[in-house]
């Protein structure tokens, strides 16, 4: 019978363990996640990198962000993305039945937030006014962010394909937020290139 019951147990730990890894992201998965995290995030740091006061603060027109604000805003989203569409979505037990819910796949959905064809206005809580110090205390703030960020898409063993977050184009999965953050560092990054393309950007 002990025989029995150890058999049993050492059934039940394997079963465990190999559902525990089809739920886990695959190892392609993870290494793409963190890759995109890292890319977008140096690039933006590029970006900044040697601009003046005057740069940081010139908008090409009274309706445009700066480049500063373009950084405001890719911190200020950086924070609340993860925690509504990461931390927030794992609050819940993961669902496998609402897969079927999520129809674009992860291509699509880096295609559509990285493109700069279609201009989107903002949501209330995500304008650049509502984060606070300087350009410097900012980056600081960004780069503690996606750090914790990398380093969580590294090593989570959580079941990011079966939790879910609503956009208003449709419903994504955990992992697709993660990569849909790392779009909108490099869609706004680009906004930042555009803007220090302008003819009457301040010179060094």
């Amino acid at each position: 019978m002990k025989r029995l019951s150890i058999t049993l147990m050492s059934l039940m730990l394997l079963f465990s363990i190999s559902a525990q890894a089809q739920n886990n992201l695959s190892k392609e998965e993870r290494k793409f996640a963190t890759k995109y995290l890292n890319e977008t995030k140096n690039e933006m740091l590029k970006t900044l990198k040697g601009l003046s006061e005057e740069q940081l603060n010139f908008k090409p027109s009274a309706e445009s962000w700066s480049v500063a604000e373009c950084l405001r805003h890719i911190t200020i989203s950086e924070k609340t993305l993860w925690e509504n569409f990461v931390d927030g979505a794992l609050k819940t037990a993961a669902d496998p039945s609402k897969r079927s819910e999520v129809k674009m796949t992860d291509e699509q959905l880096m295609g559509i937030i990285e493109s700069r064809e279609q201009k989107v206005k903002t949501f209330a809580p995500f304008e650049p006014q509502n984060k606070q110090g300087s350009v410097k205390e900012v980056i600081k703030e960004f780069k503690s962010l996606r750090d914790a960020h990398v380093k969580f898409a590294k090593s989570t063993g959580e079941d990011l394909r079966n939790h879910y977050g609503q956009l208003p184009f449709g419903t994504i999965d955990s992992y697709q937020a993660i990569l849909f953050m790392a779009g909108h560092t490099k869609r706004h990054t680009d906004q930042m290139k555009e803007i220090m393309a302008d003819a009457s950007f301040p010179k060094k």
